[in-house]
């Protein structure tokens, strides 16, 4: 059985658009791209490190594989090996060409192609971005465990993590830590159902 780990970068306000860049996603006039850069620091970069310490998979939505294969199989960064080694699992609707290698389509009905990698043997299953993808998980239920990347800031638009629709379920705290520039790592796993109470 393998553990599916969504991996986010998010505004206080639960905004997950275009982090990386003015040219990422800027559908709908997002005009706040690249809104996380001015944030990263040393340490971030070493939690980010050991995230990808350790052998995985990567389970993508077809934006976030294009974005991806533009940039990491050209990148001397550090990150880039693993990610380039990693098996890319590309959730599309239509028949893409997928030219980064290791990458493989995932046919037919992703839910049920994702929770098939899910029972099959091998590393990690991680989610990248893929905002769209990343709904269809949630009403599937199929992610294990949240790394949330909060940044302190707040957009009031864009595409967010927890739409409108999202299935109310309670978390768990399971690691946290903060960065120099106030960046929250926080980890959570599902804890089902919300338990409600009065004061």
């Amino acid at each position: 059985m393998r553990r599916l780990i969504v991996n986010t970068f998010l505004t206080l306000d639960g905004v997950m658009q275009a982090p990386g860049g003015p040219e990422e996603d800027a559908s709908g006039g997002f005009a706040h791209g690249g809104w996380s850069v001015n944030y990263w620091d040393e340490q971030m970069g070493q939690i980010m490190g050991e995230a990808m310490g350790t052998p995985f998979d990567l389970v993508l939505g077809r934006k976030t594989y294009d974005i991806f294969a533009a940039y990491w199989p050209h990148s001397t960064d550090d990150a880039a090996k693993p990610l380039n080694a990693a098996t890319k699992y590309v959730a599309s609707r239509s028949r893409p060409m997928l030219e980064w290698s290791k990458s493989v389509l995932i046919e037919g009905d992703a839910a049920e192609g994702i929770g098939a990698l899910k029972k099959g043997d091998g590393p990690e299953l991680q989610v990248h971005g893929s905002g769209n993808l990343i709904q269809t998980l949630l009403r599937h239920n199929l992610i294990d465990r949240f790394r949330l990347w909060v940044f302190p800031l707040v957009i009031g638009s864009g595409k967010r993590l927890f739409s409108e629709g999202t299935i109310p379920s309670g978390l768990k705290l399971v690691d946290s830590k903060v960065s120099t520039t106030g960046v929250v790592i926080g980890t959570y796993e599902p804890a089902g159902e919300i338990v409600t109470g009065s004061f």
